[in-house]
């Protein structure tokens, strides 16, 4: 597997052709993600090729939003399978990543040790000081494809979003969970400001 090579063409490609309106889902992302992986599986002691793999799956987890921007987890399977044989990567290997890019899917579901650190690594500035500005970018992107139409259904979807959310890593439990509660109790102290004021 030629991961420094894959890792750089990636990059490449995400900086220079995803559009200007993801402002969430940019290369920037990506760049998080994959720090926030290496973190988590550093801490879970995963190493070698199951590394390697996680890896992979968190650079292309999000790499369908150069082709659309719904079910762009299918289409990054798609495009994983198309590109990974080129880095050396056999079937079995391409059909691992795919199954951790497909579990970063909304609601989230984790089946092994990678699965859950994909989804805990994507997710993770729920449980950071960065959730109110890495969440207005959220709510900019969706506002703009119309996923959201104004401030108080994005808090609501905040709310709803955080309370149904569990982490599944140990790292994420131990480093995360309590900051996201917090989280989850301003967000929910905003929609009841909405709830109790008077109809006009």
């Amino acid at each position: 597997m030629q991961f420094d090579s894959l890792k750089t063409y990636v990059f490449e490609q995400l900086e220079n052709h995803l559009a200007s309106t993801l402002y969430y889902h940019g290369a920037h992302h990506t760049l998080y993600v994959y720090n926030a992986a290496i973190k988590i599986a550093d801490y879970e002691k995963v190493t070698g090729d199951d590394h390697t793999l996680l890896m992979t799956a968190v650079l292309l987890h999000d790499y369908g939003f150069l082709e659309t921007y719904h079910e762009h987890e299918e289409s990054g399977c798609v495009i994983a399978h198309r590109i990974l044989p080129e880095y050396n990567f056999n079937q079995k290997q391409i059909d691992q990543v795919c199954a951790m890019i497909m579990r970063t899917k909304i609601p989230q579901i984790a089946f092994n040790k990678l699965e859950e650190i994909i989804c805990d690594a994507d997710l993770d500035y729920l449980g950071t000081d960065d959730f109110f500005p890495i969440g207005n970018t959220l709510f900019k992107e969706f506002l703009h494809y119309g996923v959201v139409k104004d401030e108080e259904g994005w808090n609501r979807l905040q709310m709803k979003f955080l309370i149904a959310h569990q982490y599944f890593t140990d790292y994420a439990k131990r480093y995360r969970e309590e900051k996201k509660q917090a989280n989850l109790k301003l967000i929910s102290d905003i929609v009841q400001r909405y709830d109790s004021s008077p109809t006009l």
